[in-house]
This record gives structure tokens, sequence and C-alpha cells, in this order.
């Protein structure tokens, strides 16, 4: 047998190796235990056999119908059958008069992560620390099993690995890393060579996907979606401003998604209404897909009219106590408010609508987002608000249901991981007790969620949410946002 030695000399190149050889060495010198009996524990409990019977199954596969008084098992975190008899050592689930359903998408969603206001220096950044759990609980209480970070920093990615390990319940999350031009903090371009390597290095990063922002120069936008494109990265985001008055430009190859409706009406607002079924056309034909964010301007648009919709917001008390003072005391969209600026946010909602009506009427994909993290849009339980909304703009609940479930999984590049109730794919679920084929706001009644094959139920859900609620409650007199850089 020829044992080869690494060295820290050629560690550099044999890191996997190394880190191979490290592992074995520690397994054979702890008696052969690879891993400590907590990890074993939770492995164990992965493989646990659930069974919920007697459900009515909305799959919503393509052209899958709704399958009634049906059988479905989970065996660890995959779904394992269908329709089939149920294994004698599975727990039972009964689902009479419940509905079944994949967990939902939001593809816009900006999550608060550790930070600070204050002076920092090296060994010490953040100082204002937040509960992963705590973050992630209004996801899960609501069924929001994926999500779609459009902002991304070094702390979503710590959040993920703490959910992948297990330690905290929370979604899975695709990230993207943010481009910009002009001039401040972040990943900012300004020269096509500069946008390049921004996005190299956002790859080299570990980011899954690239978002444009608003100040990007044609050039260095066009160089941005082209690099993204060699190096397979999906590309969504906003439209320059540069690209006001010819909009048709923007749309190019492997520009994937537009991230707001009210980006389509910023670029047409006070042009002739024909453009905007030009600029339709033109995504159509170039696999340009919308993400509405409904939801999010319907919010602005009453705070800008009066605080009173935030102070009485029932999901108000899930919300850091920081974030509840900002928003309530440093509101810039009420301070700023002015009658025509609300007369434009309720155009921009009239337009929105429209906006949703056609892409349905041309086929355009449409995705559901929330841009859940601005004032008044709270996590998880706004992707339900954004679903009526897309309802009442012309979708049908099936429709709408599909832009939280199968299109975003397509669109993310997961379709045979989830977005469907299938064989083989991860259970993430919600079970019901309402139809939501009947009414869309029944997907608000949750009778309990599967989280990667981990049942949680209405009550366990309850109780998270009691929990989150008093420990924000007892922080209040610590957090004031007008003292923030003391923090």
């Amino acid at each position: 047998m020829t044992l080869t030695i690494v060295t820290m000399k050629n560690y550099r190149i044999y890191p996997h190796l190394f880190f191979a050889l490290l592992l074995l060495f520690t397994w054979v010198n702890s008696g052969c235990k690879f891993l400590p009996s907590t990890h074993l524990e939770k492995a164990s409990k992965h493989e646990e056999l659930i069974a919920i019977k007697e459900v009515t199954l909305l799959p919503m596969t393509k052209d899958g119908k709704p399958i009634e008084k049906a059988t479905i098992v989970i065996k660890g975190n995959k779904i394992i059958s269908i329709n089939e008899p149920i294994p004698s050592s599975a727990k039972v689930i009964n689902g009479k008069g419940k509905f079944l359903i994949p967990g939902l998408i939001d593809m816009h969603v900006h999550t608060p992560t550790d930070g600070h206001f204050n002076a920092t220096f090296p060994t010490h950044v953040a100082s204002i620390f937040k509960s992963t759990q705590d973050i992630m609980t209004p996801y899960l209480a609501n069924g929001v099993t994926t999500i779609f970070e459009l902002n991304a920093m070094a702390g979503h990615f710590g959040q993920r690995n703490e959910i992948l390990s297990g330690n905290i319940m929370g979604p899975r999350m695709a990230l993207a890393a943010l481009i910009n031009g002009g001039n401040g903090s972040g990943r900012i371009a300004n020269t096509p060579e500069e946008g390049r390597v921004a996005v190299r290095m956002a790859k080299a990063d570990g980011y899954e996907f690239i978002k444009v922002y608003s100040q990007l120069n044609k050039e260095t936008f066009y160089a941005i979606v082209e690099e993204a494109k060699q190096q397979n990265l999906k590309v969504i985001g906003h439209l320059p401003k540069a690209f006001k008055g010819n909009t048709i430009q923007a749309f190019v190859t492997n520009f994937g998604m537009v991230a707001h409706a009210e980006e389509i009406y910023k670029q047409l607002e006070n042009e002739e209404s024909d453009k905007l079924v030009q600029i339709l056309q033109l995504a159509k034909q170039n696999g340009t897909w919308i993400c509405p964010t409904l939801y999010v301007i319907s919010a602005i648009a009453r705070q800008s009219s009066t605080l009173d919709s935030l102070s009485y917001l029932h999901c108000l008390p899930y919300v850091h106590p920081l974030l509840q003072s900002k928003w309530l005391s440093a509101n810039n969209y009420a301070k700023n408010a002015t009658p025509n600026s609300i007369t434009r946010l309720h155009k921009m909602m009239e337009f929105n609508k429209l906006l949703v009506s056609l892409c349905k009427e041309m086929g355009i994909p449409m995705v559901a987002g929330t841009d859940a993290g601005t004032s008044g849009v709270v996590w998880g339980f706004s992707l339900h608000e954004e679903l009526k909304l897309l309802v009442d703009a012309g979708l049908s609940p099936m429709e709408a249901l599909s832009t939280a479930t199968r299109l975003p999984a397509i669109w993310l590049g997961l379709e045979g991981y989830l977005g469907t109730i299938e064989v083989g794919k991860f259970a993430d679920l919600i079970l019901l007790d309402a139809n939501p084929l009947v009414d869309i706001e029944n997907t608000k009644k949750i009778a309990g969620v599967f989280l990667n094959g981990k049942w949680i139920s209405k009550q366990q859900i309850k109780k998270m949410l009691h929990t989150l609620a008093s420990h924000n409650e007892s922080l209040k007199n610590k957090y004031n946002w007008s003292n923030r850089n003391t923090y």
C-alpha cells in the first residue's frame, strides 16, 4: 500500500485530498465513529416515514388535475409514492377534507442579516445580531419553503448554511449578487470591463444569479448580461434608467427576468400606450419573464397616505423591533409623500394590473415575488397577499398558484427537485384546511407545513409565532431606529 503524504507545501495543489485524509485520520483515531451521535440521531429521524391519506392533491404539474382521496408517502425529505399502499411503519396524517399543495416560492425577497451602523474595525463588524430562526420563522409559518434573495451578501451564505446543516428550520435560499453603476458601495461597475469582472467575482464568491440595477449604463449592462451568459448565470433585475426612451434595447439574450412590473411603468411613463404591447412582445420573443411584485406598491401607497396601515398590520409583531421602529418612526414613503406621488403610485398599481392581464393573454411567464423586507412587506405573509392581487388582476387561482410553485422552480433550474408534487421530489408541501382553487386566500388556512420532509403542525406554527412575537416585544425598549448608530 502506498501512502501519499500531503504537506502544507503541496496542500494548495491538492486541497480536497488534504481534507479527505484529515477526515479519514480523525475517523480512524476516534474508533471509526465518523459522526457525532447527535448527527446520527438527525440522520435517523430524517428517514422517518410519513403518509398523508384521503387528501385532495393539487400537484401543480402543467396539466395535472386535482387528485381526490389521494395517499402520499414521504421518506426522509423525499416523496416516495403517490396512491400506493401505506407502509406499516409510517406515521399517518389524516388529510380528509384537506388540500395538499407544493411549498410556496417567493421570487423577490430581502432577508435581514446581522449588521452594524457604527464604526467598525478588523475583527469587529456586526454589532446588531438577529436570531436566524426568528428571521426564518415567518417564512415557514406561511408555507414559503424557497426564497430568491435579490441582494445577497455574505450573511445570507451563513444563514443558508445554518439551514442546510439542520440547526435552523428555514426555506431553501437562492442567492443573487447585485451589480449597480454610478457611485456608492457594493459591486459598482461603470465600464464593460468592470461589469465583466464583477460577474466573474460574483461567481467565484458562490453566487448563483446576477441582479442588474438601475444606475448601470447601457454598455456595462450589455457586458454584464453577456458575461453572465458565458458564466452560466441567469440575470434578473431592473431596467436601467439609461434605457428610458429606448426600452426595447434592454431585452437582450440572457436578460431572464424583469424584477418589478413598475420597472416597465417607469420606462414608459408619459409614453404612448401601444409601447407596452411592443415591449411585452419583445419580452416574449426574448424569453424574458416578469416578476410583477404587485403587493409592494400597494403597501407603499397605503403608507404614503397613513401609517395606520402599518401600526395595525397583523404580522408586524413578527418583525424585529429595530425594523418596526424604522418603519413607524423613519418611514420615507410617508415622510416624502405628496398628492402627486400618491396619485402616481395609484396609476402604477393600475398599470401593473394591466401588465399582468396582458402577460396572461400573451403567454408571458410570470412568477410571484413580494420585495419582502420593504417597509410593510413582511416575509412569508406578503406572498399570500401577492397571490390575491394576481387573481384580482385576472389570473385564475390555479394560474396564481403556478406563479409561486411550478414556474419559479423552472426559472431557478430547480424543476427536477421542487415546485410540483411528484415522486422523487423534495417534500416541501403545505396542507391546507380549504381549497385554494375556490378562493386563493385559502392558502392562508394552513393546517401544517412539510419543510424538507419535516412536519410542522398548525399548533407548532402558532407556538413559534407566539414565541417570536413575545421575544420581539421584550426587545422593543432596547431598539430605537434614531439610536441605531450607538448599537
